[in-house]
């Protein structure tokens, strides 16, 4: 480091004096502040002191949530070891790995093993597989915000606590980036009593600037994506400006849309523009990284795929297309660029319709006030639990007093009861109650030594070819008719299309010619327009976080001496929604009755983000079913929701007090959705992960009709025959945890009840309600149409305006 005029921080020389005294722990620090060297070197130097106390084989032993961070960090690594002089072999292992290469790796491991959390547990259902484990010093585990909150950190809470029993003297440290439960994301990852712990953070702080691309006039009726052609011209010059610019979108399909629109308003970016996200070929994405690396791209439309750690130097710009809908998603994306502790990380915010200003603005206070999303941690999920008994079974076999102690050491599991494991036990050897007739779920026995082992062969090979904890939408191969991979596209949407449709994937319009098996052939089109496909992913939701600081800046635009340049902007909209209805204060909460020729509108704005909103939505159409009964329609955005009929709505100031109330909050809801059709659905990610229904098997994949219809018949069986298997219940506590958002979904109302209800009836279309009654059109219309339909109704409003 000396050599190069480098000098430590001072939470890197922190760590490597507490791993030094026997520690373990988390490093929380900034994004370029060299967190991975902070435990790298930790042991490196570790064993310059004490070669006495490394074996041969694996020392270290690194988890990564991305396949893509595995190689940068390896070649970070291997540099490092062999400037300090090491004989040290840095190597990565996970599915892109080749298999001559890992059997290499099974006879000898390397130093350093760079893996993700599934590729651990596919090494733990290898026979003989602890003799790769007894001597690993240290375990990190990189990126833990990332995992923590989902199955994946499950996983690798699971194989910490098998690694601390293969070899006692293990440390284990985690890095990750700020979140808002710090404590408890350590004790989540090291739940040990015994394991001396301490949590380092660093005290610099990356510089942000943050600056809102404002278009050249605000539109007083927004409406989602209006805005996006027009904002292109104030793109290219930010573009040009700087070396390599990450442009950030929220979906693949937006990134394809965005490329386009990029390469038509500047034609010679050809060649130097690119689009990634995780349907493209894995060798084009890998093109894509080395080239930025190598500083050859002016620019990259991407997705998440690339929001994490991956180091690309040259990239001294991010342009975030819309609202990132969270702050810590938001901090992430801007720290790609201006990689280095000392340089300012730039991003642009382009919004894409005039209230995504309002989120911009709310987006830039969050970050000076370093107020981040906490990620709530998993608990009892028993889908993986099983999983994880059939790995060990599979591998070297288990007793079942040492897996139960195993489980209940982890914080995931640390509240499971004896019975429970009863449960799981006959779940892997019968099936449970209701499935024991049935062979196929015999999966393990109990051999004379009271081990428990796989039963066959092909029981293994299956486990190890679904093992995970990631279940993906069923996707398809697309290739062109003369050869040559594109990528992977949605199987529900490529099955809507006919022979010869135009469609756009990685950049390129394609015509559709048929689909065989799980592959779609396709050829170019000569078509000038195309769909651009929609993926299952989404919108993301709007996080609580961001729905209060949405709200705050909401509020804040009423203030006549407003000084933010976004909420100045935004004032004839502003003026506009306070003249025919009202601006809500943040102890407020705004009804609007619009009455229209296609009918009766009732418009609400909790602020808390689509998927809440479609929950309360459907919740507020029962309680009025119940006054009167109407059949509505219900469509919804970020901001409110609007239900529709074509009879008058009865709401007024007498009863929307109990409208809203919290009383019965969750029966109401129950009674107002079709829980056993989500927990349905929810049941067969559960199924795939526990193993009831096999997603792959050689040579063909199971499509996503084939699992959900297998799925959805153990489901009934179940709850007809089982109602208390523990699958079928964790179904339904994801479906309340998940979906509902019950947590969430009981603050708002709270929130609500304690607010000043205020409603507001007007002949016309607001600001605020707008941008939803568009949403409910793009369901159901072309977009031509759409088009000639909203300016229809924006001729409209403004002839009622001027009456």
């Amino acid at each position: 480091m000396a050599s190069k005029g480098n000098v430590p921080f001072k939470f890197q020389e922190q760590t490597w004096a507490k791993y030094h005294n026997g520690y373990s722990g988390m490093v929380v620090a900034p994004t370029g502040f060299g967190k991975t060297f902070s435990v790298f070197l930790a042991v490196v130097i570790d064993y310059l002191n004490y070669p006495e106390k490394y074996k041969k084989g694996l020392k270290l032993l690194w988890v990564s949530p991305l396949r893509s961070l595995a190689k940068d960090l390896a070649k970070a690594m291997t540099i490092a070891v062999e400037e300090i002089g090491l004989d040290w072999e840095v190597a990565v292992r996970n599915g892109d790995t080749p298999a001559n290469v890992r059997r290499k790796q099974e006879r000898l491991m390397p130093d350093v093993l760079i893996v993700t959390p599934e590729t651990i547990h596919l090494l733990f259902s290898q026979k003989k597989n602890s003799r790769w484990f007894k001597n690993v010093n240290c375990v990190a585990v990189d990126e833990w915000h990332e995992l923590l909150g989902n199955k994946r950190g499950i996983l690798v809470e699971l194989a910490i606590a098998r690694l601390l029993k293969l070899s006692a003297g293990t440390k284990i440290w985690g890095i990750t980036a700020t979140i808002g439960n710090l404590e408890e994301a350590g004790k989540v990852l090291i739940p040990y009593p015994e394991l001396k712990t301490v949590m380092i953070t660093a005290k610099e702080k990356k510089k942000i600037k943050v600056v809102t691309v404002l278009p050249d006039e605000v539109e007083v009726l927004p409406w989602a994506g209006h805005l996006g052609k027009s904002m292109a011209s104030k793109i290219i010059p930010i573009i040009h400006e700087n070396n390599t610019t990450l442009i950030f979108t929220n979906t693949r399909g937006q990134s394809e849309l965005w490329y386009q629109i990029l390469l038509e308003a500047d034609p010679d970016l050809a060649g130097l523009l690119a689009i990634h996200h995780g349907s493209i070929d894995k060798k084009l994405r890998n093109w894509i990284e080395d080239n930025i690396s190598e500083g050859n791209l002016k620019a990259v439309v991407c997705t998440s795929s690339l929001d994490l750690g991956v180091d690309f130097k040259p990239v001294d710009c991010v342009i975030q297309i819309g609202s990132a809908k969270g702050i810590a998603r938001f901090m992430q994306r801007a720290g790609r660029s201006g990689h280095s502790p000392y340089e300012v990380s730039k991003i642009y915010i382009i919004p894409t319709h005039s209230l995504e200003i309002i989120e911009a603005a709310a987006l830039r206070e969050a970050v000076a006030e370093r107020r981040v999303e906490a990620r709530e941690p998993m608990v009892l999920t028993y889908d993986v639990m099983v999983q994880f008994m059939v790995t060990l079974a599979v591998g070297e076999g288990f007793k079942a007093h040492e897996v139960y102690a195993l489980l209940l050491s982890t914080h995931a599991f640390s509240m499971l009861t004896e019975d429970e494991f009863a449960w799981a036990i006959q779940f892997i050897t019968q099936g449970g109650n209701t499935l024991k007739f049935y062979e196929e779920f015999h999966k393990v026995a109990k051999d004379e030594d009271e081990i428990y082992r796989a039963k066959s062969r092909r029981i293994s090979m299956l486990h190890r070819m679904n093992m995970g904890a990631i279940v993906s939408e069923a996707m398809l191969r697309v290739k062109f008719l003369s050869g040559g991979y594109v990528g992977m596209i949605e199987e529900y949407f490529i099955t809507k299309l006919k022979p010869n449709d135009s469609f756009v994937l990685a950049g390129r319009v394609l015509e559709l010619t048929h689909i065989k098996d799980m592959t779609a052939y396709v050829r170019i089109s000569k078509a000038k327009k195309a769909i651009t496909p929609s993926w299952l992913g989404g919108r993301l939701p709007l996080t609580s976080y961001m729905s209060h600081f949405l709200r705050k800046k909401l509020s804040d635009s009423l203030n006549p001496g407003i000084r933010e340049r976004e909420l100045k902007f935004l004032h004839p909209l502003i003026a506009r929604q306070s003249e025919c209805s009202h601006i809500p204060k943040e102890d407020e909460f705004l009804v609007e009755k619009i009455h229209t020729k296609d009918g009766f509108h009732v418009f609400m704005y909790p602020f808390e983000g689509r998927l809440v909103h479609e929950v309360i939505s459907a919740l507020i159409a029962y309680r009025i079913s119940r006054i009167t009964p109407l059949t509505f329609t219900i469509a919804m955005n970020d901001y409110g929701f609007e239900l529709l009929s074509d009879l008058e709505i009865p709401i007024h100031e007498d009863n929307i007090c109990k409208i809203l109330s919290s009383e019965n909050l969750m029966d109401d809801v129950i009674a107002s959705i079709n829980a056993a059709e989500m927990a349905s659905r929810k049941f067969r990610d559960i199924a795939v992960i526990s193993g009831l229904v096999v997603q792959s098997m050689p040579g063909r994949n199971q499509n996503n009709k084939s699992l959900q219809s297998s799925s959805g018949l153990i489901f009934r069986v179940l709850e007809d025959n089982e109602p208390h298997n523990l699958l079928l219940r964790q179904a339904y506590t994801e479906v309340f945890d998940q979906q509902l958002e019950e947590v969430r979904l009981k603050a708002a109302f709270k929130r609500i009840t304690n607010s000043k209800l205020i409603i507001k009836e007007s002949n016309t279309f607001t600001p605020l309600s707008f941008p939803i009654k568009v949403d409910s059109l793009r369901q159901s219309i072309s977009s031509e149409k759409l088009d000639k339909r909203i300016e229809r109704i924006q001729k409209e409003v403004f002839k009622k305006n001027k009456k």
